[in-house]
C-alpha cells in the first residue's frame, strides 16, 4: 500500500506530466485561458489516461508479451487511445455542446497528446502492476489537471493585470508556465 501511496503522490507533485516532464505542453498552453475549459479537459483527460493505462496494460501483458509483438507496441497504444478519445468525444459533444465547443481542436487531439501515450509507455517501463498502472495513469491525469486548472485560473487573474504591452498574450503565459514548474520542482525532497 505504500508503494501505491509513493506513485500517486509522485505522480500528481513530484513528477508532475506538465511541468517537470514536460508532457503535455499543447493542450496545457492551448486550453488554459479559461478554469472552465481546463476543468473540462482535465475530467476528460482523467478518464483517457486512467482507461488507456489500463487498456495498454491488459493489451501488454495479454496480446503482445505473449506472442512476441513488443515491437508493436507504439503502434497499438496509439490506436487504443485513439478509440478512448473517440468515445470521449461522443460523449462530450452529446452530454455538453458548449464544452465540446470550447475545446475544439484539442479535444481529439489528445490522441496525439505525448502525456497519454507517455504515462502508458512509463507503465511498461516500470513494471507496475495493473492496480499500480491505474494508480498512475489516474495521478499522472490529476497532475496535468492540477497544472492546467491552476494555470488557467493565473491567466484568469492576469486578464485584470497591467502587463506591459510586449509581454502580452503567450509571451506571459510561458513566464507564468516557467515559474510554476520552478515552484513545482519545490516538491522534489517530498518522498
Amino acid at each position: 500500500m505504500n508503494q501505491i501511496a509513493v506513485i500517486f503522490f509522485s505522480a500528481i507533485l513530484i513528477n508532475n506530466f506538465v511541468l517537470i516532464r514536460f508532457l503535455g505542453i499543447c493542450p496545457f498552453l492551448g486550453i488554459s485561458q479559461k478554469i472552465e475549459t481546463a476543468i473540462g479537459m482535465s475530467l476528460a483527460v482523467i478518464f483517457v489516461m486512467t482507461v488507456a493505462s489500463l487498456a495498454t496494460w491488459i493489451v501488454q501483458t495479454y496480446l503482445l508479451l505473449p506472442y512476441d509483438l513488443v515491437y508493436l507496441r507504439t503502434i497499438v497504444f496509439i490506436l487504443v487511445i485513439a478509440v478512448l478519445v473517440q468515445f470521449v468525444e461522443m460523449v462530450i459533444q452529446k452530454s455538453s455542446p458548449t464544452l465540446y465547443q470550447a475545446l475544439g481542436v484539442y479535444l481529439p487531439l489528445i490522441t496525439t497528446n505525448c502525456a497519454v501515450l507517455g504515462v502508458t509507455i512509463l507503465n511498461l517501463n516500470e513494471a507496475y502492476s495493473l492496480i499500480e498502472a491505474l494508480v498512475h495513469g489516474f495521478a499522472a491525469a490529476v497532475g496535468f489537471g492540477l497544472a492546467i486548472v491552476v494555470f488557467a485560473g493565473i491567466r484568469e487573474r492576469l486578464e485584470l493585470a497591467e502587463i506591459p504591452e510586449a509581454l502580452q498574450g503567450f509571451p506571459i503565459a510561458l513566464i507564468i508556465a516557467g515559474l510554476l514548474s520552478i515552484s513545482f520542482f519545490g516538491f522534489q525532497g517530498l518522498l
